[in-house]
């Protein structure tokens, strides 16, 4: 068997033109355009790589996008304080504090400070406990774009066991919350499960979001099954060279799954798409205005 790849890039593609397209609508109803803060600490390079592509991608959909880039010496009680300005602006419908935060700064202590109806990321508690019950709240970019390229893919998701290995706040736990409100059979496991390829090997569909290179093997799949791969890490190949793979050996899974997404290609392009989606949704709310259908 070869698996049919999925094309995260495409979908992402189209899904941002869909948002392009609603903008004006908004703009012309409110006077203003959907905007969205960015605000980044330090000098990551990978960050500052990720707030550079948010920026252009925001621009592009139409949208005003606004960046704040801090010294890595910036105290925790000023990040905080530029995180409540912004909540108070009313330009900005969207505030993104991009993670990972210098140790000095609590984590925790700056995502409670957004407020919730411009939670982009889906990250505060508030938001948090509205998917866990099923309440309608901004849902975190990644396993929302994860959604849907599954239902883009499989349609109906009901009655499907689906297996999630990986446990994080920001893309294992919602992950399962929205398979839950899909109505399929969930398992979370880990990179501490007992009897992992055994577990695996019953699921209709798997997302890998453990951050483990190529942990999860061709032979631990159901054949037929739906691998969603979340994982993005660099590996070394000889010569001084690296590439970027996946969760998942996507070679030997390819011989087994029905359907598989590629690293890159796959989730990726999915999480600036639903971000810009996410800030669309967010500045409807704020108007007091229904979100554009197709969303």
């Amino acid at each position: 068997m070869s698996a049919e790849i999925i094309d995260g890039k495409t979908f992402a593609e189209r899904l941002r033109r869909r948002v392009g397209e609603a903008v004006p609508a908004f703009a012309s109803a409110t006077g203003r355009k959907p905007g969205l803060a960015v605000v980044l600490v330090g000098e990551d390079p990978a960050s500052q790589v990720y707030v550079r592509s948010k920026g252009k991608a925001t621009v592009e959909a139409g949208m005003e996008s606004v960046e704040h880039r801090l010294p890595a010496a910036t105290t925790q009680d000023a990040l905080i304080a530029l995180v409540r300005q912004l909540g108070e602006d009313e330009s900005v419908d969207g505030i993104l504090v991009q993670l990972p935060l210098p140790p000095s700064i609590d984590e925790k202590a700056v995502i409670a400070a957004i407020d919730p109806a411009k939670d982009v990321d889906g990250f505060t508690v508030a938001n948090a406990g509205r998917l866990a019950v099923g309440d309608e709240g901004l849902v975190p970019c990644t396993p929302l774009g994860c959604l849907m390229l599954l239902k883009d893919q499989l349609g109906d998701l009901t009655g499907l066991h689906a297996v999630v290995v990986g446990r994080s706040n920001i893309v294992g736990k919602p992950m399962a919350q929205l398979l839950l409100k899909e109505n399929c059979t969930v398992t979370i496991a880990h990179s501490r499960t007992r009897g992992l390829p055994a577990l695996v090997a019953q699921a209709d569909v798997v997302v890998a979001a453990v951050g483990r290179p190529q942990m999860i093997r061709g032979d631990w799949l159901k054949p037929g099954s739906t691998v969603i791969d979340i994982g993005i890490n660099r590996i070394q190949i000889g010569g001084g060279n690296s590439k970027l793979v996946g969760d998942v050996d996507f070679d030997t899974a390819c011989e087994v799954a029905g359907a598989i997404t590629p690293v890159p290609g796959g989730v990726g392009p999915m999480t600036i798409a639903v971000l810009l989606r996410n800030t669309l949704v967010a500045a409807h709310a704020r108007a007091g205005l229904a979100a554009p259908e197709g969303l």
